[in-house]
C-alpha cells in the first residue's frame, strides 16, 4: 500500500514476480484497492501507513496496517520475506518490532547497492537507518556489509572500506578514527582502510561502511547528480537537428551504461540484522523494480543470508 505509484505498480510487479521467478507473493493490504490480485493470495490489512507519518508511532497505532501485517506473515512462517515500497522508516519499524533482531545484533542497517557499470555493485550501509551510530555499530555493519555482499554477489573476499575524508587513518571523525582502529585490528573481514565518497561508485572496494546520516546523504546526493546528468544530456541531444543524429549514434553504446544504473534494476536496500528477510524499495519504484525486489527477497532466502549472518556474529 506504499509508495509513489502503489497500490497499481506494485500489484502489477507482483504479478510479473509470479509469471517471470515462479516465486509465489503475498500480497498485503486493502483487497478493494489491491482489486484482481491474479495469482496471488492477498491478506487484508485496513490501515495504511503513509509516507509522511512518524515510523514508530505509525507502527505502534496502527496494527492493523499493511507493514505490520506483512512483517507479522514473515514472523509466522506464513511468508519467507517481506517487500515494502512505502516509508522506509515504518518498514524498518515494523520488521524490527515483529520478527526482531538476530541475537547479539545492536542495530540493523541499510545495506543499499549502488550500480558500478561494468562491475558488481558496491553495498553502502548504513544508508539511513541510524542516524546517531558507535564505532562498534560500524564494526558490526562491516561484519555484516561483508557476509552480504559474499551471498548476494558471489565476492570472495569482499573488499571493506571505511567512508571518510581522506584514505589516512589519521583523518575522519572521532567516531571514523576510533571506528578504523577497532577494524584494523582484526574482525573477521576483508578491511581495506578508508576510503572516500568519489570510491563509492568504483571497482576500487566492494561495501563502503559509514553512520546512517553520513550514508543517506552521500546517497541521496549520488541520486540527484546522476538525474541532473542525465537530464541535461537527454536535453543536449534534443536541442538541434545535429545533437540528434549525434544521439542516434550514440545513444546505442550509452543505454547499456543507463541501464545498468537504473535504480529499478538493483531490486532495493536490504535490512541487515532483523530476523528476516526484509527489502526496502525505493518509493517511486515502478513494476520492474518490484519484481527486482521480489528477485533479490527470493535469493536471500535461498542464500540463507539470515543464518549467514547469525553465524558471523556469533563467530
Amino acid at each position: 500500500m506504499g509508495g509513489d505509484k502503489a497500490p497499481d505498480e506494485i500489484v502489477a510487479g507482483a504479478k510479473q514476480a509470479v509469471e517471470e521467478l515462479g516465486v509465489p507473493v503475498v500480497l498485503v493490504g486493502q483487497p478493494e484497492a489491491i482489486g484482481d490480485p491474479g495469482p496471488c493470495e492477498v491478506i487484508a490489512a485496513s490501515e495504511v501507513i503513509a509516507m509522511d507519518e512518524d515510523p514508530g508511532q505509525g507502527v505502534r497505532r496502527k496494527k492493523d496496517s499493511s507493514l505490520v501485517r506483512a512483517a507479522e506473515a514473515v514472523r509466522d512462517g506464513k511468508a519467507s520475506a517481506m517487500v515494502g515500497a512505502g516509508n522506509t522508516g515504518a518498514t524498518m519499524a515494523s520488521a524490527l518490532l515483529r520478527m526482531g533482531r538476530i541475537k547479539g545484533v545492536n542495530r540493523p542497517a541499510i545495506a543499499t547497492p549502488i550500480p558500478v557499470p561494468g562491475s558488481t555493485p558496491t553495498i553502502l550501509l548504513d544508508a539511513g537507518a541510524n542516524a546517531e551510530c558507535t564505532a562498534q555499530m560500524l564494526v558490526q555493519f562491516a561484519q555484516m556489509g561483508s557476509v552480504f555482499a559474499a551471498g548476494r554477489y558471489g565476492i570472495d573476499k569482499p573488499r571493506v572500506g571505511l567512508l571518510s575524508i581522506g584514505e589516512e587513518e589519521t583523518k575522519g571523525t572521532p567516531l571514523v578514527k576510533e571506528t578504523h582502529a577497532l577494524l584494523a585490528e582484526g574482525v573477521g573481514i576483508n578491511f581495506i582502510g578508508n576510503v572516500e565518497g568519489r570510491d563509492i561508485i568504483s571497482d576500487r572496494v566492494d561495501v563502503v561502511v559509514t553512520d546512517g546520516f553520513t550514508g543517506n546523504v552521500a546517497l541521496k546526493s549520488m541520486e540527484g547528480t546522476l538525474r541532473f546528468i542525465v537530464g541535461k544530456v537527454f536535453e543536449a541531444f534534443l536541442s538541434s537537428d545535429e545533437a540528434k543524429e549525434a544521439a542516434n549514434v550514440l545513444l546505442p553504446a550509452l543505454a547499456p551504461v543507463a541501464d545498468e544504473l537504473e535504480p529499478d534494476n538493483t531490486g532495493g536496500a536490504m535490512l541487515l540484522g532483523v530476523d528476516g528477510v526484509c527489502i526496502i524499495s525505493h518509493g517511486s519504484s515502478s513494476a520492474r523494480a518490484i519484481v527486482n525486489a521480489v528477485r533479490v527477497a527470493r535469493d536471500s532466502v535461498d542464500g540463507d543470508l539470515v543464518n549467514r549472518l547469525r553465524d558471523s556474529l556469533s563467530g
